[in-house]
């Protein structure tokens, strides 16, 4: 079980500084709510869909899987940088609309930190752990990491100014080439 607990620390801390990132451009209940169950359920899915997807995949994706998650996640961030240059001329409450998270969003950065967790689907087959168990608590390992790094990033946004779109964009930039340099 500790094991299990220590996975899920490590595969959440990436979920931490993307939402850190995302935190920055300023956060509601809704969005917390949303972060909470993508990031979550990708967390808790992905090993779920390793063990189902079996060990003939994980021969394939192998190493993959970070470079496939860094780059959208690289991808991402570079959007979202990209649309806050575009949007420097726009009111105040023009840009709070386009910094705000779209559900579609977080879908793709939420697929992009948990690809690498098909492999610890893998992993956990292979050592007969409880695989419900386990994605429970990665799950919820993974939603609470995730709204503290929300949090965090909320609070943070008011000292970034005009600057905290960029600053979360280059965030989740460099949480992807993190992830495919494989640090996390």
């Amino acid at each position: 079980m500790l094991a299990v607990l220590l996975v899920a620390l490590s595969l959440g801390l990436s979920n931490f500084a993307a939402s850190i990132g995302i935190g920055i451009g300023g956060v509601d209940a809704g969005t917390r709510w949303r972060v909470g169950v993508v990031f979550g359920f990708f967390e808790a899915g992905m090993p779920v869909a390793g063990l189902l997807l079996g060990r003939s995949l994980a021969g394939t994706l192998g190493g993959g899987t970070r470079w496939i998650g860094g780059g959208l996640l690289i991808a991402t961030g570079g959007y979202a940088v990209l649309q806050s240059l575009r949007g420097r001329g726009q009111s105040d409450h023009d840009h709070q609309v386009v910094a705000a998270q779209s559900t579609g969003k977080l879908v793709v950065t939420g697929a992009a930190l948990s690809v690498d967790n098909l492999a610890v689907g893998f992993a956990l087959g292979a050592y007969h752990v409880n695989l419900a168990v386990a994605a429970v608590i990665i799950g919820a390992v993974s939603v609470g990491l995730s709204l503290l790094g929300l949090e965090l990033g909320n609070r943070l946004g008011p000292r970034t100014g005009q600057n905290g779109e960029i600053l979360g964009g280059a965030i989740l930039i460099g949480v992807g080439i993190a992830i495919a340099a494989g640090v996390i």
